[in-house]
């Protein structure tokens, strides 16, 4: 047991979860590439920040609407197929939004027209979206065994940080080099890898004993679990308002263009330091875990977060931006594993879909909630102004989570492993 538990590369060492790793490379790659490549031709379009904003909110809708209702189907539901079925619906919202690049259409569609089916597109993705978490986060948990969850998680999230840092810093040089159309070509045939890969997982045991169970009954069980699981709800809280007030990557692409002046690539660099940073603080994780003291380490962690959004706001010098951002990244990366931590180690496989569109619903779609905020506080306050804000609000979020909840700062997961191993 100790031997399984101790081993950093314990989940490498199962077939599948290596092909599961690959497609979801492929994923997020793509996906984290497309995200940039609109941003850009976006801005391009408008020079508008707020168009920017109008893109995380265009993806939110959606994908916090529909959250709940995706965990319950996907509770319902054998999680292969469900997942092959988003990505070929993926695949044809990247295949439209190459073709919408296109010269023929540039040239004979408006501005507005473009920019309207852009944002249509984006809005069928963030609905989509809202089935990819929950589905990924329940088939992991079916490919490996639960005493070496923990470490498959870890090397999820550091392959997911991997993927988006080499996905964002190649979308920047690719638009570059061979240009927004080119770039989106290369995330559609990377999205169709995906599809080809995720057929090379079995198909997996329903564990739902409630198979056919009322939707609203099922959606409030889901609820009612996260609300009365203390340590998910503030985990997911804290680092929700920490993600919403903190969205400076919503508003790269202005300080690559017009504050920093460095270009495409320049912004390729700026948007990827976050995730390097992630990415190594994850790498760091799988052979020193962090669930002792959890709740101190998380605070810690998302105020580190603060300060490094208020640095990048201030900075008008290239590197000191792309420092601030890479501290940023490794401070969220932290978080990130400690959160992930939480809801592996407290959440009932029956109940892992709708778990995960809570946390969705309060992360992830923060995320493009945050990217609105961002633009429209950029448009009152000006740009660095409102990253600065943004950096501000999520300081005094942690100081008064420590001082109003004295429980969480002293949550700590250790005996929570030591349970889950002797379950096993």
């Amino acid at each position: 047991m100790n031997k399984i538990k101790n081993d950093p590369y314990a989940a490498l060492r199962f077939k599948e979860f290596n092909i599961f790793l690959t497609m979801r490379f492929f994923l997020v790659f793509a996906w984290s590439m497309q995200f940039i490549v609109i941003e850009w031709q976006v801005y391009a379009l408008t020079k508008d920040p707020l168009s920017l904003g109008i893109i995380g909110l265009m993806e939110i809708i959606p994908a916090f609407t529909m959250a709940l209702f995706a965990g319950h189907i996907v509770d319902q539901r054998e999680k292969r197929n469900l997942l092959a079925i988003c990505l070929a619906a993926f695949s044809i919202i990247s295949f439209a939004l190459f073709w919408l690049t296109s010269e023929t259409v540039s040239q004979t569609w408006s501005k507005s027209n473009l920019l309207y089916s852009i944002y249509a597109l984006v809005f069928f993705g963030g609905f989509l979206r809202s089935f990819f978490g929950p589905t990924i986060f329940s088939l992991v948990a079916l490919i490996v065994p639960k005493k070496i969850y923990p470490n498959a998680a870890t090397w999820n999230s550091s392959t997911w940080q991997m993927s988006r840092v080499l996905g964002v810093a190649f979308a920047g040089f690719s638009i570059g080099w061979i240009g927004v159309h080119l770039s989106l070509c290369i995330v559609f045939c990377l999205v169709m890898a995906a599809l080809v890969m995720v057929f090379q997982i079995s198909k997996k045991p329903i564990l739902n004993p409630k198979i056919g169970e009322p939707i609203m009954q099922s959606l409030k069980e889901g609820v009612s679990f996260v609300f009365k699981t203390k340590a998910i709800l503030g985990a997911l809280t804290l680092d929700m308002v920490s993600v919403l007030f903190g969205g400076a990557v919503a508003l790269l692409a202005v300080f690559a263009e017009d504050i920093l002046k460095v270009g495409p690539q320049g912004f390729g660099v700026l948007v990827a330091a976050p995730s390097v940073g992630a990415f190594l603080t994850m790498l760091v994780t799988a052979y020193i875990p962090i669930s002792k003291n959890a709740g101190m380490k998380l605070l810690i962690a998302i105020f580190g977060f603060g300060i490094s959004i208020v640095v990048f706001g201030l900075s008008s010098t290239f590197w000191i931006s792309v420092v601030a951002l890479f501290f940023s990244g490794v401070t969220d990366g932290v978080s990130m594993v400690i959160r992930q931590t939480i809801l592996q180690l407290k959440t009932p496989d029956n109940m892992r879909g709708r778990v995960s569109s809570v946390n969705s619903m309060f992360v992830g779609s923060s995320n493009e909630l945050g990217a609105f905020e961002s633009g429209i506080t950029a448009k009152l306050m000006g740009t660095a102004t409102a990253v600065v804000f943004g950096g501000t609000m999520t300081l005094i979020t942690v100081v008064a989570t420590a001082i109003a909840s004295p429980s969480f700062r002293k949550l700590d997961l250790t005996k929570d492993f030591e349970t889950n191993d002797e379950s096993e």
